[in-house]
């Protein structure tokens, strides 16, 4: 038996014992039982204990195909051999020391080749922090501090509404909705030359309009702001370059993370060295931002796109799963559900929240976990069989869900 072997209890003893010891009962809020299954968790698997291909064995022993792969962070599939032979051989030679590795140097060389803006390099450990990194690189650039943003950037201060933070923190956080070119411009306009930066996630549940993206970069261009692209969920997922290699707009500075190491704990800025530079004229330092675990990833999932159509074969697998869906939905005759998105990041609509938290614990119970919101993600390790297992699962969930209603 393994350190990270369990009894396997029939019944879920894990989520008591995580509401006992960790507030919430996760330390990602993502992953709490509510924020899994809604208000209907009842006893349904909360923890894992091995994670393979597309498929988890959780504590109580059962298999499930995972939809959510990890948030968007696994694209290659859990485990993955290669990157799995890099982190070990990362680890085996020490992954951190008082000196910065020379892997370092190498990984952010290769990832300056991949993406459009990018001319230096700075890794961090999460989306969050490399967001509010690039925020802090842009008002250091710009000596000032109004920032628009449109998106999720994590759960740091500069840009939450959460409980505890104070408001004067995010006096100069000026918000506008996804893809309204007017309120981007009334946005721009109001700010003026007070204007550090425009911080945008590029795809939220679609793609937005060209014109919403031109018009960033043209309000950035006439008040001297930068320009930032969140791709942490669409870098090495939609475009190994993330959005700005699909829309060919370039923004000055990007953030990647999530799929860039497949998993493993690694995020960075990129953008122009013009801009990049105030990186040294600011301090944003991380005891572990190079450890040469994550990076060892990095590069082997650098060099998987490197070999093969990695987000092609993705969107390919993406629109193969939605279509099993799909044809979940028509022949159960059910209404009020469909499929939307990106087949790279696509997500299940349903017509009332309390039908999807449902159709998730009744697909958990036929053995496919899928996310409630957005979004389901492909990874390459959803082949065949497991595409087949998915459409079953739709099926018997949506059955279920209709003749119960």
């Amino acid at each position: 038996m393994s350190s990270l072997d369990f009894d396997r209890p029939d019944e879920n003893v894990w989520r008591p014992r995580a509401a006992a010891i960790l507030p919430g009962g996760a330390s990602t809020g993502s992953k709490r039982a509510d924020a899994l299954f809604g208000e209907r968790a009842g006893e349904l698997p909360t923890h894992f204990v091995r994670a393979s291909g597309c498929r988890i064995e959780t504590a109580e022993g059962r298999e499930l195909i995972d939809c959510t792969m990890a948030l968007g962070a696994v694209a290659l599939g859990y485990a993955d051999e290669v990157v799995t032979r890099a982190v070990i051989e990362a680890a085996s030679n020490g992954n951190v020391c008082g000196l910065s590795p020379a892997l370092e140097v190498d990984v952010a060389e290769r990832l300056a080749e991949l993406v459009p803006c990018a001319e230096q390099v700075r890794f961090l450990k999460t989306g969050a922090e490399a967001v509010a990194a690039a925020v802090r690189i842009a008002r250091a650039h710009t000596g000032r501090s109004l920032v628009i943003a449109c998106g999720y950037f994590g759960w740091l201060d500069w840009s939450s509404d959460a409980s505890g933070v104070p408001e004067s923190v995010r006096a100069d956080i000026l918000r506008v909705p996804f893809d309204d070119v007017d309120a981007l411009q009334t946005a721009a306009g109001r700010a003026g030359e007070r204007l550090a930066a425009i911080v945008l996630e590029p795809v939220i549940e679609r793609l937005p309009s060209v014109e919403w993206i031109a018009g960033a970069r043209h309000a950035c261009d006439e008040s001297g702001a930068v320009l930032i692209f969140d791709e942490v969920k669409t870098g090495f997922r939609l475009k190994t370059g993330g959005y700005q290699e699909l829309v060919e707009i370039t923004p000055d500075l990007a953030v990647f993370g999530k799929a860039l190491a497949n998993g493993y704990p690694l995020s960075a800025v990129v953008g122009r060295e013009s801009v990049m530079r105030a990186a040294s004229d600011t301090w944003i330092s991380s005891t572990l931002a190079s450890e040469t675990v994550a990076l060892a990833a990095a590069r082997a999932v650098i060099e998987w796109h490197a070999r093969a159509e990695v987000c092609e074969s993705l969107g390919e697998i993406g629109a193969e799963m939605r279509g099993a869906v799909d044809r979940a939905i028509a022949a159960s005759r059910i209404e009020g559900v469909r499929t939307d998105g990106l087949d790279q990041m696509w997500l299940i609509r349903f017509d009332a929240p309390a039908r999807e938290s449902r159709f998730i614990e009744l697909a958990v119970e036929a053995g496919v976990l899928f996310k409630r919101g957005a979004y389901e993600f492909p990874s390459l390790a959803h082949d065949e069989e497991a595409i087949a297992e998915i459409e079953s699962a739709a099926s018997s969930a949506l059955v279920r869900l209709r003749d119960e209603e």
